[in-house]
Order: C-alpha cells, then sequence, then structure tokens
C-alpha cells in the first residue's frame, strides 16, 4: 500500500456511562497510528453498535469492537492500532 492513502474510519455509537452514542475519543490512537505512517483519515459515522471498520479504496481493510481500542492516546503501545496499520498497509 502506498504512503498517503485515504483511510475511511466507520465508527458507530457505543454505551458509556450508561448512554449510547458516538464518540471518537477511542479514535484518537488509531487516527495518530496511521497519520504517523502517512495516511489520510476521514471519519464516517454510521448506525452499527460498537463497531470500526477501516475502509482502503472501497474494501473493509480490518474491523474490530471500538472497545478494544485504547481511551484516547497516540496508538502506539495499543496493539490493536498497531495490528489496523498492518492491515490497512497490507490491503490492495
Amino acid at each position: 500500500m502506498p504512503k498517503l492513502a485515504r483511510v475511511t474510519i466507520c465508527y458507530g455509537p457505543y454505551e458509556s456511562c450508561g448512554i449510547v452514542k458516538p464518540r471518537t475519543l477511542r479514535l484518537q490512537g488509531l487516527q495518530a497510528a496511521l497519520r504517523a505512517r502517512g495516511h489520510q483519515c476521514v471519519l464516517e459515522e454510521t448506525r452499527e453498535w460498537n463497531m470500526v471498520e477501516l475502509v482502503v479504496h472501497g474494501e473493509v481493510a480490518f474491523r474490530c469492537d471500538i472497545k478494544q481500542l485504547e481511551f484516547g492516546g497516540d496508538g502506539i503501545l495499543d496493539p490493536v492500532c498497531t495490528e489496523a496499520v498492518n492491515a490497512v498497509e497490507n490491503a490492495y
């Protein structure tokens, strides 16, 4: 995968403190890890609960539960972020 790929991060609502709504705080580390490798990130809300999908060239390159991602941070020590970045870079 060439650098500067456009990665669409599709994310859905999840429950936190009894409130269900879409939040991007768990996506900060993922975005930072992707941007550090030269990729452009675009956020897109979906209706599917607890879901994160990374779409590259119209294909889903990676999918996980949003609660698996660490809250905040830079994504360097998050193994799910590392797995996601590798999946994006191996996508064609």
